[in-house]
């Protein structure tokens, strides 16, 4: 209980949503949908953690929950406005690539409220068919882990980590477009799972080999990338910011 508790404080005290990544592992506790008291026990833990969080979290704000759902109204409306570019490639550019495969720079005229004005630099969504290509065939070596591990139970901790991501950002739609802010939160899944992958087959030579072949050769391709990306960073940097 202390354990589940501490978790809750510690991982929804730095982002709310995140804290029912803490309830995952509970899951996959042994027996727990088989015995009514293991059952009973899981929920009371559940119950016990959520409530210190929520009287934690609300004593930030004075007990104000008035203020926290207009709170949590602004926030929404600021990182949930609709955008032009289409779901798919919100999802492909920013979601599943952007935080691995830096897409294109854009520069921007901006002023905060004070007017003072700036130059801003965004992500735009790729402009080549390649990296969309390396998006599918990462999005497609996760899946194939994950089916072939699904018996394991780190891994379907992984994935549901992960999909409580992708209902979040990619079906609401809070801050798809700023995932860069939150990639932290999921992105650390891809390389566990391709280590998965490998270790699934590590008695099979020659597909151990082509999956260690097609990794290397994306991981060179991405670092190649990233740098090209990180060049164009340094470059608006000294064009704008520069003393």
């Amino acid at each position: 209980m202390l354990a589940l508790t501490a978790g809750t404080v510690a991982v929804g005290g730095l982002t709310v949503t995140n804290a029912v990544k803490v309830f995952i592992p509970v899951l996959f506790e042994k027996e727990v949908f088989k015995n009514f008291k293991n059952f009973g026990n899981a929920v009371l833990r559940g119950i016990v953690a959520v409530a210190v969080f929520a009287v934690l979290f609300m004593y930030r704000l004075n007990f104000d929950y008035m203020k926290f759902l207009s709170k949590t109204g602004e926030q929404y409306e600021k990182f949930s406005k609709p955008k032009v570019t289409p779901l798919w490639d919100m999802m492909a550019s920013w979601f599943l690539g952007g935080n691995v495969l830096f897409s294109n720079f854009i520069t921007r005229d901006y002023h905060n409220r004070k007017g003072f004005e700036y130059k801003a630099l965004f992500m735009d969504v790729y402009s080549s068919w390649i990296p969309y290509i390396f998006i599918a065939v990462l999005l497609a070596l996760v899946i194939w882990a994950y089916i072939k591990n699904f018996k394991n139970k780190l891994v379907q901790i992984l994935m549901i980590s992960f999909a409580v991501d992708i209902i979040i950002h990619c079906i609401l739609k809070f801050g798809l477009h700023t995932s860069y802010i939150y990639g932290g939160h999921f992105v650390f899944v891809y390389p566990l799972l391709l280590g998965w992958l490998c270790y699934s087959y590590r008695n099979s030579p020659k597909k151990f080999s082509a999956i260690l072949i097609l990794v290397i050769t994306m991981t060179v391709y991405l670092g190649i990338n990233n740098f090209i990306r990180l060049e164009e960073f340094f470059s608006f940097l000294d064009a704008f910011y520069q003393k």
